[in-house]
């Protein structure tokens, strides 16, 4: 079954692309493994999935070592807030930490990565959707952000996040997207050759919104009920 919904999320996928005129091999697909035990995350990993998710830490350290030991393809991701002092069991757990809204969780990260003698790789996470419930930088403080890790030994930006607000209302959820999409263009032209800033990822899009946010640019979904139902 988790086989079949893998191959049909695949399927929307393309179709969402051709719609858009893209190039499917250009979206990521992320697996959101948070209700998933390790038996259906194998499923899903045996039917091509090579990126899994986690929104919190201590649920990445029971899952992800022993699945990546067995899949060294695989690539884990932090994708839900991320408190401070969850900074270094982070970076020794994920691959990419998708959640850093802020200098004061950059600069952790920074410190534990130093530590390791490694390169932390991190989305910023902006709050287009402009709920006060949800984590994220604020838009009009991104460039700042962005300024401030820049200037980091050891953590390396590799991209944008953001997630729209439940609701029905497409066009709230399309301009989320697409406000993101404009941080990034911004992005691209002001750090434009810094070695420490790429705009690779547009992490953008769930189970229930990632045809729209394929449509505004998307490289990025983060699928788990889609996949895990």
């Amino acid at each position: 079954m988790i086989r079949d919904n893998v191959i049909k999320v695949r399927a929307d996928i393309n179709a969402a692309c051709r719609v858009a005129g893209r190039d499917p091999s250009q979206v990521t697909l992320v697996a959101v493994t948070k209700s998933a035990l390790v038996g259906a995350i194998a499923e899903a990993v045996s039917a091509g999935i090579e990126h899994i998710a986690e929104n919190r830490v201590q649920d990445a350290e029971k899952k992800f070592p022993g699945l990546i030991a067995r899949h060294p393809r695989l690539t884990g991701h932090i994708i839900g807030h991320l408190q401070t002092n969850k900074a270094g069991d982070a970076v020794k757990v994920a691959g990419l930490i998708q959640s850093v809204d802020s200098s004061r969780l950059a600069d952790a990260i920074e410190k534990q990565a130093a530590k390791l003698g490694r390169i932390a790789d991190i989305l910023v996470q902006v709050n287009t959707a402009r709920e006060p419930q949800k984590s994220g930088a604020a838009p009009e403080e991104a460039f700042a952000l962005m300024e401030h890790i820049s200037g980091l030994e050891h953590v390396r930006v590799l991209g944008l996040m953001a997630m729209a607000p439940l609701t029905e209302d497409e066009g709230m959820i399309r301009k989320t997207f697409s406000d993101l999409r404009e941080i990034r263009d911004g992005v691209l032209k002001r750090f434009s050759g810094n070695p420490k800033v790429s705009m690779k990822y547009l992490s953008m899009g769930m189970s229930s919104d990632y045809k729209i946010a394929i449509a505004e640019g998307s490289n990025m979904v983060r699928i788990g009920s889609a996949i895990f139902k």
